[in-house]
Order: C-alpha cells, then structure tokens, then sequence
C-alpha cells in the first residue's frame, strides 16, 4: 500500500504526497491508453517497464547538466519527485516526420525534418489537448516570453541529448513529448515522464519501438519495452 495522500492520477500514473511537503511519490500504471482515451487496456509489468526506463533518462539527462524533478527510484513502480506545478503545455519534438505531423500536412511517414521542430499543445483533457501557439499561451498567461524562449531552447537542448541516447541503442529518435514546471522558486525544469509511451522510436528496421505497437496493433507492448531496458541495462 502506497503512503500518503493521493493527489493526482492521470493515465499512467498517480501522484501521491510524502511527509516532505516538496517530495511526491510517483506510481506508475500498468494502464495504456490511446487517441484520448478512447482505447483503454491494463498490460502486466507496463508500469515497472516505464519506471526503469524513465530513471535512466532521467539519469542521463541530469549528469549532462538538464535540471529535472526526478530524484530517485524508490521500487519497481515508484520514483521520488520534486513537486512542482506543472505549466499546462506540452511540448512536442520532431525530428521525423511521423503521427499527427504526417496526417495533418499530407505527408508519409519517415522523411528527416531538416531542422527540429518544436509544437506547443494546451494541456487539457478536455480539449483533447488543442494545439497552442506562442501569441495564445501569453494571452492566457501561461507563461512569459522568456519562459517559452527557455523552454524551447531547453527542449531542442534535451532533444539533441536523447538522440544521442537512443542512438547508442541503435533506436532513431523520431518525436517526444515532454512537460516543464516550476519549483516553489519559480525555476523551470523538466517534469513529467520520459519514457516509450511519450517517444516515438524506429529501428534500424523501421519498427516501431514505442506506444504505436499499443495504438496501431503491431504487436506486444511488454515484449517491446522490455527489449528497450534490456538493451539499455547492456550498454
């Protein structure tokens, strides 16, 4: 049984408090889900999967220097992070064209973007997530113009990193997703998850190594994620 008090479950994991006031405990699911929510299943072990292969993103990215709220693995489905409030826009990395880029611009999947392109969507449910551009997310006061400026030159930074990353695992960094938020300082650093289920990842074959074998039916979500940590655990 998980101590403290449940303050927040989204699809995948559930937030809970700890006698630290600046420390949540962090439960991964064994849920997955899809296009909003609309398909919805449990898959044994996805949460642990996604647990230990968070940490040793989160691992990464902090000894080159990336602040983030991970603190440490505390079981097989837990973590320790650093509470901060989350600002509601989650930011998309594309390095391929793939998902959503392809569908809306009428274009096949797999053509190398020429630069990294970095998409701002308004976190909400909801809304199903709508996309939001830099004018709208000051006219809502969700954050300023230096903050946005930081978080896109700190997401291209981290998206140079995770290619490397992956690369080492002979995985191609395609797109993620990730979220920032502030500490009680009011410092931005990154938050959330860094994991298979918000990484688009091919490879050498062009397999997908990622939520899509649970979104398109390509296969065993747990076989595909456990062949991910094997091949990190190696390195």
């Amino acid at each position: 049984m998980v101590e403290g008090t449940l303050i927040y479950e989204g699809k995948a994991k559930q937030l809970y408090t700890t006698t630290d006031d600046d420390v949540l405990r962090v439960v991964y699911l064994n849920q997955a889900t899809a296009f909003n929510g609309q398909k919805k299943d449990q898959i044994t072990g996805k949460g642990a999967l996604n647990n230990a292969i968070s940490t040793r993103v989160f691992e990464y990215l902090a000894a080159a220097g990336i602040k983030t709220h991970f603190i440490k693995k505390v079981s097989e489905t837990e973590q320790l992070n650093q509470r901060v409030s989350i600002i509601p826009i989650e930011v998309v990395v594309r390095n391929v064209i793939a998902g959503s880029f392809a569908k809306k611009f009428g274009l096949e999947e797999g053509g190398v973007l020429t630069t990294p392109v970095v998409e701002f969507y308004y976190k909400s449910d909801e809304l199903a997530d709508p996309f939001i551009n830099d004018d709208q997310v000051f006219a809502l006061d969700i954050a300023s113009p230096a903050e946005i400026a930081f978080i896109k030159a700190e997401s291209l930074k981290i998206n140079t990193l995770l290619q490397k990353f992956w690369a080492a695992i002979d995985l191609k960094l395609v797109d993620f997703k990730i979220e920032f938020g502030r500490t009680n300082q009011g410092t931005i650093i990154l938050a959330d998850e860094i994991s298979p289920d918000s990484t688009r990842l091919w490879d050498a074959q062009g397999n997908h190594m990622d939520k899509d074998v649970y979104r398109r039916n390509l296969g065993d979500l747990t076989e595909t994620y456990t062949k991910i940590l094997d091949a990190l655990e190696a390195k």
